[in-house]
């Protein structure tokens, strides 16, 4: 089944709904509004792609990320990884070792750019070992994270290296989905659908995102 891993401690994460174990946070109040978001593809997109990564002494920021990521969240978005981890179905590591890691990432942005994500989700099977309907292309942990966070679709946006990661946000209905030539990106930019929003690295996306949502803010609000 997708995996879900906690940002935060567990004393600060909120209660937990006794019948389904699901967390239940602030977002997801009637009496909030929906947030905006951008949803990230983990490997290849914010660190360098290795190989089925485990272990935090392989893991490298690509250059940027943490301070793209920092004025994205200054800009009130939340931000949201949703990776394929398959290496867990094909046995290379374990779903603990992934949401080890992912707490090792948050550690180490929080001490570099002084913010946290606000949610890890992954699917750990793989599509020939163990069929889901939680792995991208498909939507489907992009709107359990909108459900669990209160996040506005239509507002938000994807960023990712692989056509999977754009489908799979255009699947959900954001408002973007926008290639990285980082990772696969090269190789998958082909395979994108027509006027797909290419640019080099995430810093170049997050620099447009913030752009086009200072365009959208004057027109909303004007």
């Amino acid at each position: 089944m997708a995996q879900k891993s906690d940002p935060q401690p567990p004393s600060l994460a909120g209660s937990r709904d006794p019948k389904s174990g699901n967390l239940k946070t602030a977002a997801k109040s009637a009496c909030c509004p929906l947030k905006k978001a951008v949803f990230l593809d983990r490997d290849g997109t914010i660190n360098h792609d290795v190989g089925y990564l485990s272990q935090w002494e392989n893991f490298r920021w690509i250059d940027g990320v943490p301070d793209a990521l920092a004025q994205l969240k200054k800009a009130g978005f939340a931000l949201v990884v949703i990776t394929n981890q398959s290496g867990v179905a094909r046995g290379y590591y374990t779903s603990q070792e992934v949401q080890t890691l992912h707490r090792k990432i948050d550690t180490d942005l929080l001490q570099r750019a002084e913010i946290k994500l606000d949610g890890w989700y992954y699917c750990t099977h793989h599509p020939d070992l163990a069929p889901c309907s939680c792995r991208k292309p498909s939507p489907e942990l992009l709107l359990k994270a909108a459900k669990d966070l209160g996040l506005a679709l239509s507002a938000s946006f994807m960023i990712g290296d692989k056509s999977l990661d754009i489908m799979a946000g255009l699947n959900a209905g954001v408002q973007g989905s926008l290639l990285v030539l980082t990772g696969y990106g090269q190789g998958d930019q082909s395979k994108v659908p027509p006027g797909t929003p290419v640019f080099p690295d995430l810093p170049a996306a997050a620099a447009f995102i913030l752009n086009k949502t200072i365009d959208l803010s004057a027109a909303i609000t004007g």
